[in-house]
């Protein structure tokens, strides 16, 4: 079973940044975040393959970055120009054939 574990979440102001981590227990082809605001359905942020093919929610393109180190089983998610509609809980997701999500950390955007 593979675990996940995050890393960086916290506060920010809008305009700013914060960069998430989330680190597989081993290597995994492609993982990537969601989110999940208070109230609302889990919402798609960003994937990235070992071959850093890497997509992104119309909402967060142009803004946030998805990186990957693949020697540490490691993806990063650099999210700048933070808005308050992008406080949420961020959770890690390793696209496996049952995918298997992370505990999720905190980010919250103040205005």
């Amino acid at each position: 079973q593979v675990q996940l574990t995050e890393s960086g979440g916290g506060l920010a102001q809008a305009g700013g940044s914060l960069r998430l981590s989330c680190t597989a227990s081993r290597s995994i082809n492609a993982m990537g975040w969601y989110r999940q605001a208070p109230g609302q359905q889990r919402e798609f942020v960003a994937t990235i393959t070992r071959g850093h093919e890497a997509m992104y929610g119309d909402r967060v393109k142009d803004r946030f970055t998805i990186l990957r180190d693949n020697a540490k089983n490691t993806v990063y998610l650099q999210m700048d120009e933070l808005k308050p509609e992008d406080t949420g809980v961020y959770i890690c997701v390793a696209l496996l054939d049952i995918d298997v999500w992370g505990q999720g950390t905190q980010v919250t955007v103040s205005s």
